[in-house]
């Protein structure tokens, strides 16, 4: 297999270093105060700076947060990850931008049924975030649980592919009731009937 190349891309929610060869990523890591929290793989690595070459990983990284791009047209092979997690990474690929999917279903549609508490240890040992999109996985009740990235990025990922607020009642309680929600619920009634009052 040919050298890794690595390169880093600024964010609104942070700086992450991702490793890749041609267009398979390998990690995706968060740079913490610079340093890194997911080793990369062994071997020759080559530092890519930008200007990145149009639809290569960084660019693809670099786009999706710009918002011009949804969807990652991007192979993966996870530097770690035993059987259980790769099939559940490999479903969770598979849930489109702006959709989420509960811990639950993640592991009944992995052939794991009744695995929910296996499948966010899935999440968390997942070493290619946001290509690999563990933030769109919650909880039975629509509620943000566990992200290994904090739980204010996974709210800012998200909304940023429209997908937040989920429900009217979330991980900080019931909702102000004047906060959108997209299930239409008593929040997004209440904003109406204030407004009709006022007219």
């Amino acid at each position: 297999m040919s050298d890794l190349d690595v390169a880093l891309v600024s964010t609104p929610i942070g700086s992450f270093r991702i490793g890749y060869q041609g267009r398979t990523v390998r990690v995706v890591d968060l740079m913490e105060r610079g340093h890194e929290t997911t080793a990369l793989p062994e071997g020759p690595v080559n530092l890519v700076k930008p200007p990145y070459p149009k639809g290569s990983p960084p660019a693809q990284l670099r786009d999706y947060f710009r918002g011009s791009i949804q969807h990652f047209d991007l192979d993966v092979e996870p530097t770690m990850g035993h059987e259980f997690d790769r099939a559940v990474w490999k479903v969770l690929r598979e849930v489109p931008p702006g959709k989420t999917i509960t811990y639950g279903e993640l592991a009944r549609r992995a052939g794991h049924a009744g695995a929910a508490r296996a499948a966010g240890g899935a999440m968390h040992r997942n070493p290619i975030p946001i290509i690999v999109p563990c933030h769109r996985a919650v909880g039975a009740d629509g509620s943000l649980t566990g992200f290994g990235l904090n739980l204010w990025r996974k709210r800012w990922l998200l909304q940023h592919e429209g997908a937040w607020p989920i429900r009217s009642r979330t991980v900080d309680g019931p909702m102000d009731p004047a906060q959108r929600t997209l299930d239409g619920g008593r929040g997004a009634r209440a904003k109406r009937a204030r407004a009709v009052r006022k007219h």
